[in-house]
């Protein structure tokens, strides 16, 4: 895509105050690097005569601010979780020799002196100009490894190592890596300044590691300025540069995240309380806006939900080790978002995989390569004792370390969670959970994303999956890639990837670049029957075709039937190609079996397919495709393993019904049959036999006006 059309695209999704402020925006940044000159210590420190060795001596002894790593705790922590400590340990001695490992990609070895501005994957070494002039959209190389690398997230590592085995060897690789990066990398210069986000989320962990090496005799009074300055700089920009409009998303809470922790642990700058008193109106601001009053994450992904909540959770632990108590929106918000995934998630069921996904970490304190949904669970429960939490969270070094950032429980936090996991609809975030025994199904009724841009949104409107004894089985194909591989990231968030219904072969939604969805598919909930088990909603996405059509689609599961059923409704005008997908866990091999197919999962049978339609349908399978892009299962970005995506297609005059029977098999083997699907007397009709009876659903009058639309009736005859 040319850049000069991602520009008309973007513009489209922006108001006019927006494309004002951006052209001013804009213009600054074409002006000399000289107009602004360097801030002197008088004014950063707001002393007429500085005196960087008192400032110092505070530092150390943590005068006028929290202590998060701490030798006395190190201690404590090393005595109860030795596997974990090791681990981290383990994690900094590979760090400490220039080895990084990042998303799906392989381990590197980076001699020293690094180079932060060479990509070693792409054997890209990008610019040391000014940030505002780099293209890391149309460049070669992958700024998201190279972003990984500048945000210097494993000097934590480094700090953790220091303090548990007391071996300088790790104070020193510290203080080395951050010398030559503050030399290499001066205030906005390079692709680690690309974005006032990157500062942001960089200046956490540089903050927090510095706090940790304060005893070390490495920090000289030299180094401390130094680091001071840097920090001071990284939060003026975070302040001045913030993310705003359409794009102020999960990076305006990392930059406002990164003011926050400067201000809170480097109490003697001369901004400092200015600085942390507008980040926390602005975090608390958005903590309202971005964790939705349901409890989900506004960007429609978990993956960004938890990154989200977890940089609130940073800033409120500092808070409560300073003051005693955070303030009570940072801790409300992460609240209700551990309620919602932790209901999701139940006590055993899989991990939840819609939207983005680019394992983001506020504070890396452990030394696990992605934080999965359960450990996140842990340290909230850790630092709020949030009781759904603390149920079905798990223990981590993270856990540990904020477990001494404990709040005083918000009302009804630590109150006793409903026993074992319930069927729920969160009607702000637009998800839908049923479930009954080990059965699981989600649907999702959402927006396709946040504000316009939905950067982070796939084009799954009413896409539904399935997860049985922990396992999946109909699941999100995940992420993929961002930049590495385009044709990737098209595939995996498009309409065709998903389990839900593709008209004509387009997506739901209308892409503008590959952060940007210009035309957003709008969802419409009919109803919810939670103790029926009955999902009823549409969505308009297929509006904008020249002869327009609604997908409406009803989800029936009786937490007493064991089969499930989708009923798909084209409706509008026109003739069209009409397509389901069910995307496979990569566990199950499939095996066409007449109008359906079959998984199994080591040769033993686990589930069926069936397909039918008003129109005549083709079964189809697809696995491992390289020019569609589909048949894929991305478990980490930048990577992804061949899986089944099977389902059904029929091209007819509209209205058009498509019906499919999601069969669980146990050692039974009770086989759906003989499945039909017509449009009678202006009702749905979809009928089946399995061993136990004849079954027949109607959906009552969806194009009349008799009766209640849409109304479900599930008959069986034995």
């Amino acid at each position: 895509m040319s850049q000069l059309l991602w520009r008309v695209r973007r513009l489209q999704t922006m108001g006019p105050r927006e494309v004002a402020w951006r052209a001013s925006r804009a213009g600054r940044s074409l002006l000399p690097l000289s107009g602004r000159g360097e801030t002197t210590d008088s004014e950063l420190l707001g002393t007429p005569e500085p005196d960087w060795d008192a400032a110092l001596a505070r530092f150390r002894e943590c005068v006028g601010r929290p202590t998060l790593l701490d030798r006395d705790r190190a201690v404590d922590i090393a005595r109860a979780h030795p596997a974990a400590v090791g681990q981290v340990i383990a994690a900094a001695e590979r760090v400490a020799c220039g080895r990084f490992s990042y998303f799906g990609h392989p381990e590197v070895t980076l001699p020293e002196p690094i180079d932060w501005h060479y990509d070693p994957l792409s054997k890209v070494g990008w610019p040391v100009v000014p940030a505002s002039r780099i293209n890391h959209r149309t460049a070669d190389g992958d700024p998201k490894w190279i972003w990984e690398l500048n945000r210097l997230q494993h000097l934590p590592w480094l700090a953790e190592a220091w303090l548990f085995t007391g071996e300088e060897r790790f104070s020193d690789a510290a203080f080395r890596q951050l010398d030559s990066w503050i030399e290499k990398n001066p205030p906005g210069l390079g692709i680690g300044w690309r974005g006032a986000f990157e500062a942001g989320v960089r200046s956490v962990s540089i903050a927090v590691a510095l706090q940790g090496l304060r005893d070390s005799p490495g920090l000289t009074t030299t180094r401390f300025r130094a680091v001071v300055r840097l920090l001071a700089e990284s939060a003026r920009r975070c302040w001045d540069e913030r993310s705003q409009f359409s794009s102020a998303n999960n990076h305006l809470v990392g930059e406002m995240a990164g003011v926050a922790a400067v201000a809170i642990l480097l109490p003697e700058l001369a901004r400092a309380a200015s600085w942390e008193k507008d980040a926390i109106r602005v975090l608390s601001a958005e903590a309202a806006r971005q964790i939705l009053p349901d409890g989900a994450g506004a960007e429609q992904s978990v993956g960004y939900q938890i990154f989200t909540s977890e940089l609130l959770l940073t800033v409120a632990a500092l808070l409560t080790l300073r003051d005693g108590r955070p303030p009570p929106e940072l801790i409300a918000a992460v609240d209700r978002s551990a309620d919602f995934i932790a209901a999701l998630v139940g006590d055993r069921d899989p991990a939840p995989r819609y939207g983005d996904d680019d394992e983001g970490f506020a504070l890396r304190l452990g030394a696990e390569p992605v934080r999965t949904v359960r450990d996140h669970l842990g340290t909230v429960a850790a630092v709020t004792r949030n009781a759904s939490a603390r149920r079905v969270g798990g223990t981590t070094l993270s856990a540990a370390w904020m477990n001494y950032a404990r709040t005083e429980p918000v009302s009804g936090s630590e109150a006793v969670p409903e026993p074992g996991p319930r069927s729920f609809f969160a009607p702000d975030g637009g998800l839908v959970v049923l479930r009954a025994g080990s059965r699981r199904l989600t649907m999702d009724v959402g927006p396709l994303g946040y504000l316009s841009l939905a950067a982070h949104g796939h084009a799954d409107a009413l896409a539904v999956t399935l997860s049985i004894d922990g396992e999946d089985v109909i699941g999100d194909p995940g992420t993929g890639s961002y930049y590495r591989h385009p044709d990737w990231r098209a595939a995996h968030r498009g309409t065709r990837a998903h389990a839900t219904l593709c008209v004509d072969g387009l997506d739901q939604s209308v892409v503008g670049g590959p952060f940007l969805w210009t035309e957003h598919a709008r969802v419409r909930v009919r109803s919810v029957d939670l103790e029926r088990g009955v999902v009823d909603a549409e969505h308009s996405g297929y509006g904008r075709l020249s002869k327009p059509v609604v997908h409406r689609r009803w989800l029936i599961a009786p937490p007493d039937r064991n089969s499930v059923v989708v009923v798909d409704l084209i409706a509008g005008r026109g003739r069209h190609e009409v397509r389901t997908a069910w995307p496979l866990a990569p566990s199950l091999d499939v095996t066409a079996v007449g109008s359906g197919h079959v998984a199994c999962r080591g040769g033993e049978p686990i589930f069926q397919l069936v397909h039918a339609a008003s129109s005549a349908l083709a079964p189809y399978e697809i696995r491992g495709d390289t020019q569609l892009g589909l048949g894929w299962w991305s478990r980490r970005l930048e990577s992804r393993e061949p899986s089944w995506l099977v389902g059904g297609y029929c091209t007819g005059d509209v209205p058009v019904v498509v019906a499919t029977v999601l069969n669980p098999l146990d050692e039974r083997l009770v086989w759906a049959e003989d499945l039909t699907v017509a449009v009678r007397d202006g009702c749905l009709v979809a009928s089946w036999r399995d061993r136990a009876a004849e079954n027949r659903i109607t959906i009552n009058c969806p194009f009349g006006t008799k009766g209640k639309n849409g109304d479900v009736v599930w008959k069986m005859h034995h």
